[in-house]
């Protein structure tokens, strides 16, 4: 582990104790894990800290693991330009459990939290102004979660005859296609060119 990392990561361990629950170092950059009930109070040390001094959120994501009782992982990707070092906070949420806002620690999450709640649909409570940013007005469900089909549920249109945009049920012309994944080298008994040669053999045969 870089020394720095290992120092930063001994001393936020230290400093909230009960707090952090997991840390890492992957590419270079440390990964710590908290509960949702301390994210405001590690996000607060974390940029007011003289050794930490990440002032600047740069993106709030999330990760869906569908099979897991909580099933999000949300990211805070933070830079300390003090520093010249990046953190990364994960917290983890279930589709009915609430994580706190940090509005009011970085304002730019105001942003960052309202997309992570249109595609992925994690609630954050206490949030001045939740409200779909990503998708359109009636869109239904939440498109980056992973049991989110493919075609959506609603289309779009535009209607000559009303003159207005209208919304329909995901009509497909056409049925899915099955795939059976087989190279078309294995799955063909036959290649093309293949009955030339059979004609030279048949004709070879003959002649003998």
């Amino acid at each position: 582990m870089n020394p720095t990392l290992k120092d930063l990561s001994e001393h936020l361990t230290s400093s909230l104790p009960g707090d952090i629950f997991e840390t890492e170092t992957v590419c270079d950059e440390l990964i710590i894990w908290t509960y949702r009930e301390s994210l405001l109070k590690v996000m607060t040390v974390l940029r007011d800290d003289p050794n930490a001094q990440f002032k600047q959120l740069m993106d709030v994501t999330a990760v869906d693991y569908p099979d897991r009782p909580e099933r999000f992982e949300v990211v805070y990707n933070l830079l300390s330009l003090k520093h010249n070092l990046r953190i990364r906070v994960k917290v983890p949420a279930a589709e009915d459990t609430p994580v706190p806002t940090v509005c009011e620690i970085y304002s730019s999450a105001i942003w960052f939290e309202r997309e992570v709640w249109d595609l992925f649909g994690v609630f954050f409570s206490d949030h001045p102004d939740l409200r779909r940013i990503m998708t359109d007005y009636g869109f239904e469900g939440h498109p980056l979660r992973k049991d989110f089909p493919l075609t959506g549920y609603v289309e779009v249109r535009y209607d000559e005859d009303q003159k207005r945009v209208v919304y329909e049920p995901v009509n497909l012309v056409q049925e899915f296609r099955n795939f059976d994944f087989v190279s078309p080298w294995e799955g063909m008994l036959h290649l093309p060119g293949d009955e030339k040669a059979d004609a030279d053999d048949a004709t070879q045969e003959s002649k003998a």
